[in-house]
């Protein structure tokens, strides 16, 4: 198998979560402490501000590797109100989009007057402008194609976000519909057109915690769902916490897989390979800092030979006193000590 069909098969297996997609793609961000880049339920659903700040990138060792950079605030307002905004940067070869976000969450609480009480129902809503580019003016113009034009061709358009949240204790649970207005667009005079993918997110989490003890485990899940091409993902994820003196580490590992994949011709065998990552997280708060490193290794026969996706995360919360509402990264209910 020679590298070029390596390659387009490649792209095949793996296309529908790492080519310039519509809005942000979604890869692991959210694991590391940035569920709001996800459910725009989750904006001011803790009782501080936390500002965070991405950068991905793939493949050190190939040229135009896709890379991605996001940057997202959010904050609650009041008891019922919280606000945020993304802005981000996602480059894929000659393709590219860049956008911002904003978000504005209502938040229902049931509890019944305790900060440790937690029964929270969340409802979101994000719109968002987004860019995209194709630059042509690196393609070899001795290739003839009517359809190139040896210029950087460029679009935009808006959508819509929706989603909603339920926190009760240590359970947690999201249902969010990315890119909610289906439309088409064109990127140049030819009438090429791609579509808005319309993508449901469903995700779970469960904090388990003992009296007395400095641990906290969380068990979550992610499953994804894409409407037009019928695509479906799920990532399966662990996290362990230990309190300190100064703030926490924390660690995890996240592992996504496909239900859809691509054949591919080994020798004279025919064999089907579906999309699968192994993504280990490791994390530091210190005081009100936050940082976090993030490898994610694909696993299979058909990929590059060599390289993983490597993103860094920098953070800060905003905090007024200490924290002891429920937040997604550790939820204080009695049995661990809050954070100063």
């Amino acid at each position: 198998m020679n590298i070029k069909t390596t390659y387009l098969l490649l792209l095949l297996i793996i296309a529908p979560f790492v080519y310039a997609q519509d809005g942000i793609p979604v890869y692991s961000n959210y694991f590391a402490d940035n569920y709001y880049l996800l459910h725009p339920s989750m904006a001011g659903a803790a009782n501080y501000s936390k500002l965070r700040i991405t950068a991905r990138q793939q493949w050190f060792d190939q040229d135009e590797a896709p890379n991605i950079q996001t940057l997202t605030f959010n904050t609650r307002l009041n008891d019922r109100s919280g606000v945020g905004a993304i802005l981000f940067n996602d480059r894929n070869g000659y393709h590219s989009q860049a956008g911002a976000y904003l978000t504005y969450a209502h938040h229902i609480s049931f509890s019944r007057g305790s900060d440790v009480d937690l029964n929270q129902l969340s409802l979101g809503l994000s719109g968002g402008f987004i860019q995209s580019k194709l630059d042509e003016t690196q393609f070899d113009p001795n290739d003839f194609d009517p359809i190139i034009a040896g210029i950087i061709q460029s679009t935009s358009y808006y959508n819509i976000d929706a989603g909603a949240s339920y926190n009760f204790l240590n359970f947690s649970g999201h249902f969010t519909i990315k890119n909610l207005i289906f439309k088409n667009r064109g990127l140049n005079d030819e009438g090429f057109e791609s579509n808005n993918q319309r993508r449901y997110m469903i995700a779970g989490s469960y904090n388990i915690s003992k009296y007395g003890s400095y641990w906290m485990f969380e068990p979550s899940f992610l499953f994804q769902f894409q409407e037009r091409t019928g695509e479906q993902a799920i990532d399966i994820n662990f996290k362990a916490y230990r309190e300190l003196e100064e703030g926490r580490i924390w660690g995890g590992l996240s592992y996504r897989r496909s239900f859809d994949g691509s054949e591919y011709l080994d020798g004279t065998e025919i064999k089907d390979q579906k999309l699968q990552y192994f993504t280990p997280v490791l994390g530091v708060n210190y005081k009100k800092f936050v940082f976090a490193y993030m490898y994610s290794y694909q696993t299979g026969t058909v990929r590059f030979r060599s390289g993983g996706f490597h993103q860094i995360t920098l953070g800060y919360n905003f905090v007024e006193g200490k924290i002891r509402r429920w937040s997604q990264d550790m939820r204080y209910n009695g049995m661990l000590r809050p954070n100063n």
